[in-house]
Formats: structure tokens, C-alpha cells, sequence
């Protein structure tokens, strides 16, 4: 796993020094960088939250089937695959793109970490110690205000994610539990981090709530335009009777 992210935080070293001659900032490079790696990201999140509100729709048949065979797990997960076969969806589906996403991502955290072991530029020895707002070097951690934003950007990703997840069915205590836990992990963490790494980190989950607002409000468009037609066709054919 080492050598992928080496590999991965290698070649986006090349984009972030491209960048940041153009802009002559590295606090802008980094949220520059983000953001068209987010855009890079978008068809595979996409896809994701469409394989969520797939499941979704099932979600009446699946709690159905688990109370028919609540005493037998092997017919129920026969009952279950039959089910997704049927309706063309593959439970693992949804993992995929955040599968896809997990070496580009770490590769991106690793660059922003220790930028100057994967960025050959002489540019960038000086340009990572820049100051950014408020932030008096990059390269060094930011005490309260940058963690602060990150964990809280993090429990809204974590909440927006969760309210689509338990629309599917998917959610889980543990999951919920994490939704607590990780914004207090990402502020610790941001409070060691290069002020760098935990700059991406809070753009990014901007980012992802944009984005995750975006595509539940266009599905619930979509889902109240279905139900739309569906009342219509079930009144002409009350009519027709």
C-alpha cells in the first residue's frame, strides 16, 4: 500500500507545482488542487449516491424477506441476492468508487504531508512554509481554528452521507456512532497535521456537502415527479373502470 500511495502522491506532486506557478500561492494551489480532484471524483460519487437510492427503493422487499426468514440467515441471503439480481444491483456497488477513490486520495494526503519528499520543484522548499489567512506557515499545524472547521465539516459530511445511507437501510449504530467519533479524531489529527493536509481536508468536505445537497435534492425532484405520474396513470385507469 506504501508504494501506491508513493506512487500516487508522486504523480500529483507534478499538478500542485504546475499549479502553483501559475498562482504563486500555495494555500490557493491547495484548494485548487482539491477541487479539481473532487471534480475528477464527481462521476464515481455519482454513482454511489445512485446505487444508495437504487437500494432505497427495495428497502420495502428487503425488510420483508428478513422478517419472513428472520430464523434462517442462509435463506434469507439467498432470498436477498435473488432480489438484488433481479433488480440489477450489486450491494458492493457502492463500495467501488469509494474503493477506486482510497489511493488517489492518499496518495493527495501524503504529497500535502510531506510535500517536499514527493515535489522536486525548488519552488516549493519555501512555497510550503507560506502563510495562508490566517495561517502564519502551512507547513506547520494550525492550533484551533483550521482543526475546528475540519471537525465540523466532517460531522456535516458524516450527517448528509447518514441521512442517505439510513434512507437505504444501510445505516447502523456503529455507523452513527463514527459520525460522533470521527469529527473528534479529525480535530485532533488537524491539530498535528500541517496546516496543508488539514486545509484540503476541510475543502474537500465543503465540497461533499455541496455535492451531497446537489444530488438529494435532484433525486428527491426526480422521486416526487415518478410518484407524479404514477398518480396520474393510476387515476386515468380508475376513470377508464
Amino acid at each position: 500500500m506504501q508504494a501506491i500511495t508513493g506512487f500516487f502522491a508522486t504523480i500529483i506532486g507534478y499538478p500542485i507545482q504546475w499549479v502553483y506557478s501559475l498562482v504563486n500561492n500555495y494555500g490557493i494551489t491547495i484548494i485548487i488542487i482539491t477541487l479539481i480532484v473532487r471534480l475528477c471524483l464527481l462521476p464515481l460519487y455519482a454513482k454511489q449516491i445512485k446505487s444508495t437510492a437504487q437500494q432505497a427503493g427495495l428497502q420495502a422487499q428487503i425488510k420483508d424477506i428478513q422478517t419472513r426468514y428472520a430464523n434462517n440467515r442462509e435463506k434469507m441471503n439467498e432470498e436477498m441476492s435473488n432480489l438484488y439480481a433481479k433488480s440489477g444491483i450489486s450491494p458492493m456497488s457502492g463500495c467501488l468508487p469509494l474503493i477506486i477513490q482510497l489511493p488517489i486520495i492518499y496518495g493527495l494526503f501524503a504529497v500535502l504531508r510531506n510535500p517536499l519528499t514527493y515535489m522536486t520543484s525548488n519552488n516549493m522548499i519555501a512555497a510550503v512554509h507560506e502563510s495562508f489567512l490566517w495561517i502564519t506557515d502551512l507547513s506547520q499545524p494550525d492550533s484551533w481554528i483550521l482543526p475546528i472547521l475540519a471537525g465540523v465539516t466532517t460531522y456535516l459530511t458524516s450527517a448528509t452521507t447518514m441521512s442517505a445511507q439510513s434512507a437505504a437501510g444501510a445505516a447502523n449504530g456503529m455507523m452513527n456512532s463514527m459520525k460522533y467519533f470521527m469529527p473528534v479524531m479529525i480535530f485532533l489529527m488537524g491539530r498535528s497535521f500541517p496546516s496543508g493536509l488539514t486545509l484540503y481536508w476541510t475543502i474537500g468536505n465543503c465540497f461533499m456537502i455541496v455535492q451531497t445537497w446537489l444530488f438529494n435534492r435532484k433525486n428527491k425532484k426526480k422521486k416526487a415527479q415518478e410518484e407524479a405520474e404514477a398518480e396520474v396513470l393510476r387515476r386515468m385507469k380508475k376513470d377508464n373502470k
